[in-house]
């Protein structure tokens, strides 16, 4: 099982200070955090993809590009991309070479987002969603693993004879995740082509995901990719960790209740009661997220929300320190008890090849440069050189 953090990149005020960081602070810090992340002993770090204020996290490929210069195991993944308001084409060819730059370690989710006003930034509308969602996948589907794509759809120009370049590492496109909190059309897609579905569920009781995750294994039956026990189930997660639960409730407190995303709202005891988040003691940390493959079944990555609502950085490399070496050691074990053989690790690039038969060369030498399409072999190549003279 994977375990890891995601943020999503947000610029606020530290209330117990009154300071704010700089982007360029916030920006630094995402690289520390990363870095951090790799040297405990987490498995993935995961950016979201935000285009407005107060948030920095724009261009998630060029962050992931950069931490994975600095860092040599973990894997580099996206908390969301948004393949709504972001053409397929791009996040096709920004993907793969992102996976070739970091020989392989890339996955990434794909989400519509949770910010109505990026659709018109972007030329969209937030009612064609769904819609949106769908047909890109699709799209991006097919151009991953077929070398010339001619494709007709409704919300951008056809594409006629197009290769998307460079063709992804070793055959293999990166492994998807379709993320998803109360969308049950994205758990479908996700079911019907074989991939992850992750359920962020920071802000949802264990009944709603327990729903949602049943209604993806079912439905990856249904389509034929093994049983719904073998499905690929991602959660979401928040934690907030001190030797003893009160201290850490009295030095989270004043962060959550001015945070950007759930602030002002229910109490943090409330949220406690009715979400993952958990502010205590590693052993309640331990104790909360083992159990919740109760509900959902034996799922192959953990993600912990560690840097928002204005945590200074030195204050969530400690908390990465404890979650590294406190609490994911003993999770592992945790989850392993009892889980049955025919369950799947998550996948990997390496595990990807190993089930495509090997490694292969996809490069494509195109002769015409014009559509992209490769003669079919050296005569018709003479044969149009001799026409053109």
């Amino acid at each position: 099982m994977q375990f890891g953090i995601f943020t999503v990149g947000d610029v606020t005020t530290d209330p117990t200070t009154g300071r704010t960081p700089t982007e360029h602070e916030r920006i630094k810090a995402t690289v520390a955090i990363a870095k951090k992340a790799e040297e405990v002993g987490l498995d993935v770090v995961a950016t979201g993809e935000h285009h407005n204020p107060p948030f920095i996290a724009s261009a998630p490929t060029t962050t992931l590009a950069y931490i994975g210069a600095q860092t040599e195991r973990i894997i580099l993944s996206t908390a969301t991309t948004l393949i709504t308001t972001t053409d397929p084409v791009l996040i096709a060819e920004n993907y793969a070479k992102l996976q070739h730059l970091t020989d392989g370690r890339v996955d990434l989710m794909m989400g519509r987002g949770n910010t109505g006003p990026v659709y018109p930034w972007f030329g969209k509308d937030i009612r064609d969603g769904i819609a949106l969602a769908v047909e890109n996948y699709a799209l991006l589907h097919r151009l991953w693993r077929e070398d010339v794509v001619d494709w007709q759809g409704r919300f951008r120009t056809p594409l006629q004879g197009f290769t998307s370049t460079p063709r992804p590492l070793d055959g293999v496109p990166p492994f998807v995740w379709h993320g998803s909190i109360r969308s049950p059309e994205i758990a479908e897609q996700a079911a019907y082509y074989g991939d992850g579905f992750f359920h962020n569920n920071i802000f949802w009781p264990m009944s709603h995901t327990k729903q949602m995750v049943s209604l993806y294994r079912r439905r990856f039956e249904h389509y034929g990719h093994g049983a719904a026990d073998t499905a690929i189930v991602g959660l979401g997660g928040q934690v907030f960790m001190r030797p003893n639960s009160q201290d850490a409730i009295r030095e989270f407190r004043p962060y959550f209740d001015v945070a950007p995303v759930y602030g002002h709202g229910p109490s943090l005891e409330e949220f406690m009661d009715q979400t993952p988040l958990t502010v205590g003691s590693p052993q309640q940390v331990i104790d909360r997220y083992a159990a919740m493959r109760h509900d959902v079944g034996d799922y192959q990555r953990q993600l912990f929300l560690m840097d928002h609502a204005g945590l200074p950085l030195d204050i969530v490399l400690e908390q990465l320190e404890i979650l590294g070496t406190g609490v994911v050691p003993v999770l592992r074990k945790e989850m392993a008890i009892g889980r049955p053989e025919h369950v799947p690790d998550a996948p990997t690039h390496a595990s990807l090849v190993a089930a495509a038969g090997g490694a292969r060369d996809t490069t494509v030498h195109a002769e015409d440069d014009v559509t992209g399409r490769a003669a079919e072999n050296a005569e018709d190549t003479e044969t149009t050189a001799e026409a053109a003279r």
